[in-house]
């Protein structure tokens, strides 16, 4: 019985071990900041990354940007928000990614 749990300890702590091996480093400091101001994006084109907005919180940013018409939103396999709005009168195709940047094109 106590070298049953003897080995199941071993082969544990050696799947810890392995495990933490894998993983990535955390980084010294953020390399893609979030947008910190709603007005503002921190980037021209939108950013590839796991996107947490739900679909009205992307509608919103579109909104406050003033956009109109909102529609079609669905997020791609970058984790972008993209569909179609207008503004100033012109149809637009428009994208929200997961920092919260608003472009329209």
């Amino acid at each position: 019985m106590r070298t049953l749990f003897a080995a199941a300890a071993i082969v544990a702590a050696m799947s810890t071990a392995a495990i933490a091996q894998d993983q990535m480093p955390a980084q010294s400091g953020p390399n893609n900041a979030a947008v910190k101001d709603p007005s503002a994006n921190n980037a021209n084109m939108p950013v590839k990354g796991a996107n947490s907005f739900t679909s009205g919180e992307a509608r919103s940013r579109l909104e406050a940007k003033g956009y109109t018409h909102v529609s079609h939103l669905k997020k791609d396999d970058s984790g972008v928000w993209r569909g179609t709005a207008k503004k100033d009168g012109h149809t637009v195709n428009v994208s929200v990614d997961f920092q919260g940047n608003v472009i329209g094109s």
